[in-house]
């Protein structure tokens, strides 16, 4: 198993990319599913998760074609409708392809999607079967599998109980080829929905609304497929953002959209942390004094639960006192022991809510990334950390960032993968 040894305390200096968005890719990919025409994607982060999907898209018999800058998948040999468990069971994303696979062959089977620890037991999937049947679906369960017919999906009105990212684009993808009119309500409002919408539109879908708690689906018989570049990854963004703040650097972050994270940018202007921004860059400055802030994570345009983690970890650096108060994934907070373990400062008040004390000298430690967001959070306290960092089971963050190593190591970090 591979790990990474950190030697921290450095000053970071320079510029740093970033890379094409997970959270986009990993549903245009699936959404190449509705079409029988071949897709062609730049931009594409090259991390664990991709290569997943893109496995599980081979294994379905659709055939594709990287290049250097870009992949073309052609769809119109995919000869099953079934996910093969090898894959679906690896990675939760999986669940992406149900909706696209429905619409198109009017069935579905498939297991309990899998994932990181965050996705083990804390992320039903509700929300997907009950709008699959709101659309005209039926489901069975046997032998471990959920097995979905529909011999015509048929618009319909449904209400999210609960707002959800994948649920949204989930139902925005079944729908786009049901007979009639698809209303959704309480939607999520994440930029990679609208991302997602605006591409499908492109090749003849009705959609009207994403972005917003509203969407109106048109079903159509068929649409086309085209270009596509995936959008910057605004948590990526949001990590180097806090990253420089972290370990008291400058930094540029470039190819980004600073507008993605509009409430980490509202967040430093509370704290003192300067920055400049433009239309593609981010440029963080050293901050003579960090001010603590209390954060609780919300949906779309709320704090990013994904980001909650390496806020924490800013928090440490910061003078006074700030909750943390998670509201969305039960299992987000885990990440406190091993900041604790490093010198912080944290009084845990429940799984939801801990509050950390600062400003804290941390000191390098050998720790386990539990999850992507928590390994990331715990890479950027090591660079931070006076002494050795070791963070084992870093698969889980080459999941969310594409060779992070070496991208650090160009700003100026001591960090090896061994």
């Amino acid at each position: 198993m591979q790990k990474f040894i950190i030697q921290g305390a450095k000053e970071l200096k320079g510029e740093i990319s970033v890379k094409g968005g997970k959270n986009s890719a990993l549903k245009i990919i699936p959404a190449s599913i509705l079409s029988e025409k071949t897709i062609k994607i730049s931009n594409l982060p090259q991390i664990e998760d991709i290569k997943k999907s893109l496995e599980l898209m081979t294994d379905l018999g659709a055939e594709i074609k990287e290049e250097k800058d870009y992949i073309e998948i052609n769809p119109s040999k995919i000869n099953k409708y079934s996910l093969n468990p090898a894959w679906a069971n690896k990675f939760r994303a999986s669940i992406m392809f149900i909706g696209p696979l429905l619409a198109r062959f009017g069935e579905v089977i498939f297991p309990h999607p899998g994932g990181c620890v965050i996705g083990a037991g804390g992320r039903p999937i509700d929300l997907f079967l009950e709008g699959f049947i709101s659309l005209g679906a039926t489901i069975e369960q046997k032998d471990g599998n959920y097995h979905l017919k529909a011999k015509k999906l048929k618009g319909s009105e449904y209400f999210f109980t609960q707002i959800s990212v994948t649920a949204t684009e989930s139902l925005m993808m079944t729908a786009v080829l049901a007979e009639g009119t698809t209303i959704l309500k309480n939607c999520a409002m994440e930029p990679e929905i609208k991302n997602l919408a605006d591409y499908l539109n492109k090749q003849g879908a009705k959609i009207e609304g994403a972005g917003t708690s509203t969407i109106k689906i048109k079903g159509v018989q068929k649409i086309d497929a085209g270009e596509i570049s995936i959008m910057p990854d605004r948590l990526e963004t949001g990590s180097f953002a806090l990253m420089a703040g972290a370990t008291k650097s400058e930094i540029t972050i470039t190819d980004c959209e600073p507008s993605h994270i509009e409430i980490i940018l509202n967040i430093f202007n509370k704290i003192g942390l300067p920055f400049e921004k433009g239309n593609d860059f981010l440029k963080i400055k050293k901050a003579k004094k960090l001010s603590s802030y209390s954060i609780k994570t919300h949906e779309y345009p709320g704090f990013p639960t994904d980001l909650q983690p390496p806020y924490a970890v800013l928090m440490t650096q910061a003078e006074g006192q700030a909750l943390i108060h998670e509201t969305i994934y039960d299992r987000r907070l885990q990440y406190i022991d091993m900041l604790s373990q490093m010198g912080a400062k944290v009084n845990t008040c429940d799984p939801h809510r801990a509050f950390i004390s600062g400003p804290t000298k941390l000191f390098g430690k050998k720790l386990t990334s539990p999850d992507l967001r928590a390994g990331i959070a715990m890479l950027i306290a090591g660079l931070s950390a006076e002494g050795e960092t070791q963070i084992d089971n870093i698969y889980q963050i080459d999941r969310g960032y594409e060779n992070i190593d070496e991208r650090l190591r160009n700003i100026g970090a001591d960090i090896k993968r061994i």
